[in-house]
């Protein structure tokens, strides 16, 4: 019977903190943890991901990384890599704006037949927008929002979109969409 792993990942260079801890079962594999973290960060999927583990092995797209040595995201199980507490590894999205994110593994439980897996337990802040310049970009982006009479104050504004709050994180419709 699978376990349950916690894990919490968080935005790397983010400050406050934008995370978020989630469960999920550890015979998923690492392709469906990648689609998984992109729901509950907010990210779109628009964009190439690896996660790296022991400074120097990669887990991915092997079709996607040429001539690098990656084991295939599609035939490696979470339970392959993850099988003790304070197991980090990091998960990198989009490599040109490279946003790094730390996965630490913070428990392994027995499975609650009441509960649906994935579920996202907690978390802070809104994802940056996609495509923004990575984490110095998106500071960048967000003190432009704040200065009415910067130059670029406007186009900015248009640019992330009227509705973009940087302190939202709306779990429950995170939790909606892994449900469905």
């Amino acid at each position: 019977m699978s376990k349950i792993l916690q894990f919490k990942i968080t935005l790397k260079g983010s400050n406050p903190k934008i995370w978020r801890r989630f469960q999920t079962e550890d015979n998923l594999m690492f392709r469906d943890l990648h689609y998984l973290i992109q729901a509950i960060m907010g990210w779109e999927n628009d964009h190439l991901y690896q996660f790296i583990f022991e400074e120097d092995r990669y887990i991915g797209d092997p079709e996607m990384h040429e001539g690098d040595d990656i084991s295939d995201d599609k035939e490696t199980e979470l339970s392959e890599i993850f099988n003790a507490p304070k197991t980090i590894i990091i998960y990198e999205y989009d490599f040109g704006d490279g946003w790094e994110h730390e996965l630490v593994l913070e428990n392994i439980l027995e499975k609650n037949p009441e509960q649906h897996y994935p579920v996202c337990l907690a978390g802070e802040l809104n994802c940056p927008p996609e495509d923004c310049g990575g984490i110095y970009g998106f500071y960048d982006m967000l003190n432009i929002l704040k200065d009415e009479k910067h130059p670029d104050h406007e186009e900015i504004k248009e640019w992330m979109g009227e509705d973009y709050d940087p302190d939202l994180f709306d779990i429950e419709r995170v939790n909606k969409f892994l449900s469905s």
